[in-house]
């Protein structure tokens, strides 16, 4: 898809995308190399995302896996009934229904996309939460509505799988903030910055 970028709108919510990245770039299949890394400081962190959230945001792969997955696991780990209750939104050009409670399904033409994700943000109390979805999270940047982008840094190279970013243009960013949590993990918070002038 290819979006207009527009100017970031000033309202009550934030969109706020969250990784787990290896040190070269990999964000694909993170239960294949992160929970070695996992810790009580690391869920922590976590945690403090998860109590600011006020709406989830995700891709079609995303939706599709983890509704199969949570309207069927019955384990109470705490984000069980988090991310069923949670109002969510997912984002897709193919899909035709969105059937897992509280969502909303986001579609239509580049623009109009763009307007209902804009609304979504400016009306929101809180922040809008999205977790994976690689794809989406580039073309939030090109939108311009993507306002922080955090990412566990785990000090492994896992070598193949999908990167954060593959094939996308230049994207200045501005570091907000740097903390080093146990096992070497980083915890890295962005957000978008203007094109350095010459």
């Amino acid at each position: 898809m290819t979006f207009p970028r527009g100017d970031s709108l000033t309202g009550m919510g934030r969109i706020v995308s969250n990784f787990f990245i290896s040190l070269d770039g990999v964000v694909e299949s993170p239960d294949q190399w992160h929970f070695d890394y996992f810790s009580d400081e690391m869920g922590a962190v976590i945690g403090s995302g998860m109590a600011t959230c006020a709406g989830f945001l995700m891709g079609r792969k995303l939706y599709e896996e983890w509704s199969a997955y949570w309207t069927t696991n019955t384990d109470d780990d705490g984000f069980g009934p988090f991310i069923n209750a949670i109002p969510k939104y997912v984002v897709s050009t193919t899909l035709t229904e969105a059937t897992w409670h509280n969502t909303t399904l986001v579609t239509g033409t580049p623009e109009e996309i763009q307007t209902q994700l804009s609304e979504i943000r400016a009306s929101a109390d809180g922040d809008i939460g999205v977790s994976g979805s690689a794809t989406l999270v580039r073309s939030l940047l090109a939108m311009g509505l993507l306002d922080t982008l955090a990412l566990l840094v785990h000090p492994v190279a896992v070598g193949s799988g999908d990167r954060l970013f593959q094939d996308s243009p230049k994207i200045p960013l501005r570091l907000l903030s740097s903390t080093t949590i146990e096992h070497g993990v980083l915890h890295l918070e962005y957000t978008p910055a203007e094109q350095p002038q010459p």
